[in-house]
């Protein structure tokens, strides 16, 4: 990741693990034990324990798995800690896209997990619906370590939709998820993540992504309130020819947010293909939107666009688009805009029976539109329920 300055917090990393105790000090509450409020925080995440929409539920709390199951035998859905007892480890995939001595945030995972999950689509089946994943804090000043994997095997299709939230409540806490996606030749991987921390919750993803030839692998990130610090720069290698990867991002900082995060694609199988898309919002927050294309093989084509809208006088956007060619046979462009609502877009609402704060609304509610062609009915909905229930709070 680039270097600017990151720590608006004035904390260092090791600081940060020092000021919250380990999850395993906190107690794991069973799925029955969840109240009403509780299960509103998820619902708000795009995860409902109740729905018939879903292949599979994950739900960790704290430290412990409150819920794991999965309707279907194509799908494999375990606790980490099974998953690695089940297959040796996971050394097949665990820590071979995301280093362990990377940071200390990847090193406390590597030496003290608390748990995580493991899902896997077998060869050549494809699921309508999604299977859904919960991370979620409930404790105060608890810090969360997670190591997730994913792998979609040859022509498979797999969706899935994580709420990573803390209870309403909770004043404080840190998170830690170390993420790694496989997604094999022929197969399609769909990952939709909707962020719902606490004003005062530091977070801290680290993810890798490999796509194999033919395989597709898309991205969607939606965090709309409030959060005290993110950092996450997932890195997609496009190792096989023809694969695709895709990463939308919508994000709000109100003031006190400082979030830094963006997506970075290396095109290396021939005829490869990427899409990085970011709109931003900041009401005083402090967002980095960070776009990273690394061309390295013959006839690829990868786009990068950020947009970014300033609702007031303080905050801050800043915007970093970089392309990196290594051969001459590419197609790699970019563009980034940041700025307020144009004076005569209200205008031209207010003339047609808005007042000035519909016509606001109005228009910040079409820039948060994440609309995105390709996904099926049911994660669309979980997505524009998300967006609609975060709004309501804005």
């Amino acid at each position: 990741m680039p270097s600017i300055d990151t720590n608006s917090a004035n904390l260092s990393d090791k600081e940060l693990l020092q000021q919250f105790k380990p999850a395993s000090e906190a107690e794991a509450v069973d799925v029955n034990q969840l109240d009403e409020e509780d299960k509103l925080r998820l619902k708000q995440s795009g995860v409902d324990l109740e729905s018939a929409n879903r292949i599979g539920t994950f739900l960790q709390t704290n430290c412990g798995v409150s819920k794991c199951d999965c309707s279907i035998k194509g799908v494999e859905l375990l606790p980490i800690t099974e998953a690695m007892k089940k297959y040796n480890g996971l050394e097949e995939y665990r820590w071979k896209l995301v280093d362990p001595n990377k940071d200390e945030f990847t090193r406390e995972t590597a030496e003290h997990l608390d748990n995580g999950y493991f899902i896997r689509a077998l060869p050549g089946e494809k699921v309508v619906y999604p299977v859904q994943a919960c991370l979620y804090i409930r404790s105060d000043d608890v810090a969360q370590r997670v190591h997730n994997i994913v792998v979609a095997e040859e022509g498979s299709e797999l969706h899935i939709i994580t709420g990573c939230a803390t209870h309403p409540n909770l004043t404080s806490g840190l998170h830690i998820g170390v993420s790694e996606f496989y997604i094999k030749k022929g197969a399609t991987l769909i990952f939709t993540m909707v962020h719902n921390w606490g004003e005062n919750v530091y977070v801290r993803p680290r993810t890798g992504i490999r796509v194999e030839d033919e395989g597709v692998f898309v991205s969607n990130y939606v965090s709309l309130k409030g959060v005290k610090s993110v950092q996450a720069f997932p890195t997609a290698t496009l190792a096989g020819k023809n694969s695709t990867a895709r990463f939308n991002s919508v994000i709000v900082a109100p003031e006190g947010s400082d979030i830094d995060t963006g997506s970075r694609v290396i095109l290396e199988g021939e005829g490869s293909k990427a899409e990085i898309i970011s709109r931003t919002i900041s009401y005083g927050g402090r967002v980095v939107a960070r776009g990273h294309l690394v061309g390295k093989a013959k006839n690829i084509k990868a786009h990068l666009e950020c947009q970014g809208l300033m609702l007031t006088e303080t905050g801050v956007i800043h915007a970093i688009p970089e392309l990196e060619a290594h051969v001459a046979d590419v197609d790699m462009s970019h563009e980034a805009a940041v700025g307020r609502i144009a004076k005569d877009e209200i205008e031209y609402l207010m003339a047609r029976g808005l007042d000035e704060e519909e016509a606001t609304s109005t228009i910040v509610r079409g820039f948060l539109n994440v609309k995105i062609d390709g996904l099926p009915k049911e994660l669309d909905d979980e997505i524009q329920k998300a967006v609609a229930e975060c709004q309501k709070g804005m």
